[in-house]
């Protein structure tokens, strides 16, 4: 059995619908968290492996209706969250030739504004708690030379500007701000990337096999404990020791 080291918290998951979302998610729940998940489509599936004391919620994160929105049916159903992760994101492959300002906009609304909406919304909330934990998903390929994610490493960039800022405003509020940098991970996001492209990761890594959600999950469920209760503003690379410190 599980340590119950969220026993009574009621957590907030975005992407939740597969991957290293519905990792998390299932990962918080058996620690004993409730759940709020999160995604485009409602993810329905996540909830039911969970069963009760999960709710599956649809919800565009990229704007500030979709958190009032998802707010309020958490506090109807749930409660008033303790805790918000911060997953979902997109990455589409993009050159600099052919980006545009749509494209641009639209990546920065997910992968950013969301994390900014989520804090204007719940921080108020954990402060009547003096209690609360965010983890905004940034990216270890901010550090890697990868074509095509310009955009996509400015957004990740801000995530970790953005953690490292809001940690300073809230941290007498008993509230703890974080991001986790990740690897390339086995998802079904990641399922069509070429094997050769997989092979070159895993030859930079100092562990030689491709990140898998539970890998991910594990300093999520950290984060968002009362263990971590003195680490705030920092961004934790969680990519098999293939981001070098420099």
């Amino acid at each position: 059995m599980a340590n119950r080291t969220h026993e009574g918290r009621i957590a907030i998951v975005t992407g939740a619908a597969q991957g290293i979302g519905r990792e998390i998610s299932l990962q918080l729940a058996a620690r004993g968290a409730k759940l709020a998940l999160v995604d485009l489509r409602k993810p329905v599936e996540t909830a039911e492996l969970i069963g009760n004391g999960a709710i599956a919620i649809q919800a565009d994160i990229s704007v500030d209706s979709g958190w009032a929105e998802l707010a309020a049916t958490v506090d109807k159903q749930l409660g008033e969250a303790d805790i918000v992760v911060n997953n979902a994101g997109i990455y589409p492959n993009i050159t600099i030739d052919e980006l545009d300002l749509e494209a641009w906009r639209r990546t920065f609304a997910v992968n950013l504004d969301s994390h900014f909406y989520s804090a204007k919304h719940f921080v108020p909330r954990m402060r009547k708690k003096k209690w609360g934990r965010f983890v905004n998903l940034s990216s270890n390929s901010i550090g890697l030379p990868i074509t095509g994610l310009s955009h996509y490493m400015a957004a990740k960039m801000g995530v970790i500007g953005f953690v490292r800022g809001l940690a300073n405003d809230v941290a007498a509020d008993g509230i703890t701000v974080n991001a986790i940098l990740p690897a390339l991970t086995n998802t079904p996001g990641t399922s069509g990337v070429p094997e050769e492209f997989k092979k070159n990761i895993w030859e930079g890594q100092a562990i030689k096999r491709f990140a898998e959600p539970a890998d991910i999950a594990g300093p999520i469920l950290f984060l968002t404990s009362d263990d971590a209760r003195f680490m705030t503003g920092q961004a934790l690379v969680v990519d098999g020791g293939q981001y070098k410190i420099s």
